[in-house]
C-alpha cells in the first residue's frame, strides 16, 4: 500500500499485519520501531560507513539491506526469503538498486544456514515470521549453533522476536542463545520489559562482549526510547529457563488480538 504522506513509499502487509515498510527515494528511513532498532545495531557493528558482510534470515520488502546498502556503500548481503512469490513481488515493484551488493534467495532460512560458508558473515539479522509467530525451526540450540558457524569471530547474531509477560518465550530463548554464545544481550521498550504490553524485543548474541555504550545511546534517544539490557539484567529475567532444543522448540507466542494489524 502507497504511503500517502511520502512519495514512493510503501507498507508492505501479509495477513493484515504489517511486515515492512520502504521509502525508495530515502532508503535510511525506518519507519518501525523494531526495525530503527536493528539499524542501530547495524550501525553500532563496525565503524561509520564500514562494509559488512550480512545475511538477512527474512527479507520481506528488504528494508534492512537497503538500509545496509546505503549507510555502508561496498557491503556484501545475502538476503534469504521463504516467501518466492513474496519476494518477486517486492523485486518487481520495489527495485533493489543495481549497484546494492544485495543477493535473494527464495529458500528456507535454517536450510540456507546449512549450506552458507563458515565464517562468512560479520552480522546475522533474524527478522522471521511465519504470520505473526517465530518458527520453531528457528528457536532451537542446534539453529543457534547454524548461525554461530556462519559468523566471523567477533560476529553479531541480532533478532526480532516478540513476547509478553511471563515472557516464557522470550527467558527460553535467552537461555538458548547463552547456551551458545558466551554474551546475550536484549533492546526492548520498558513498557515491554515491565510486562505492560505485548511487543518487539530484539535479542543480541556474541562470542565476545560487545560494547553496547552506543547502542544503548542511540535507543534511548528515539521517539519511542528503548532500554538495552545485558549482564545480571539479562540473567534475572532468564531465571531458571532451560535452553530449547529441536525436540522441546515451538512457535513464538500468537500476539494479542489487534497488535500488529493494520486497518
Amino acid at each position: 500500500m502507497p504511503d500517502v504522506d511520502r512519495d514512493r513509499a510503501w507498507l508492505l502487509t501479509v495477513d493484515g499485519a504489517p511486515q515492512s515498510y520502504v521509502d525508495l527515494d530515502d532508503p535510511e528511513h525506518l519507519e518501525f520501531e523494531y526495525a530503527q532498532r536493528l539499524g542501530h545495531v547495524l550501525d553500532c557493528a563496525a565503524g561509520p560507513g564500514a562494509a559488512l558482510d550480512v545475511v538477512h534470515l527474512g527479507g520481506g520488502a528488504l528494508t534492512l539491506p537497503r538500509y545496509v546498502a546505503a549507510t555502508r556503500p561496498g557491503s556484501r548481503q545475502q538476503v534469504v526469503e521463504f516467501d518466492g512469490p513474496l519476494l518477486e513481488l517486492v523485486t518487481e515493484r520495489l527495485p533493489l538498486p543495481a549497484d546494492a551488493g544485495i543477493e535473494v534467495h527464495a529458500a528456507d532460512a535454517r536450510r540456507w544456514l546449512e549450506g552458507a560458508p563458515a565464517a562468512s558473515a560479520d552480522v546475522v539479522v533474524a527478522d522471521v515470521f511465519g504470520g505473526s509467530r517465530v518458527p520453531a525451526a528457528l528457536t532451537s540450540v542446534e539453529y543457534a549453533r547454524l548461525a554461530a558457524r556462519v559468523l566471523r569471530p567477533g560476529g553479531l547474531y541480532a533478532a526480532n522476536l516478540a513476547d509478553g509477560a511471563p515472557f516464557g518465550f522470550l527467558r527460553a530463548q535467552l537461555a538458548t542463545f547463552a547456551a551458545v554464545f558466551t554474551e546475550v544481550a536484549l533492546v526492548a521498550e520498558p513498557a515491554v520489559l515491565r510486562g505492560r504490553r505485548f511487543g518487539n524485543v530484539v535479542l543480541l548474541a556474541s562470542d565476545t562482549e560487545p560494547d553496547l555504550a552506543a547502542l544503548s545511546r542511540r535507543c534511548a534517544a528515539d521517539a519511542f526510547p528503548a532500554r538495552v539490557e545485558q549482564g545480571a539484567a539479562v540473567r534475572r529475567l532468564m531465571g531458571d529457563a532451560r535452553p530449547v532444543t529441536d525436540a522441546t522448540a515451538v512457535a513464538s507466542p500468537e500476539p494479542p488480538a489487534g497488535t500488529f494489524s493494520v486497518g
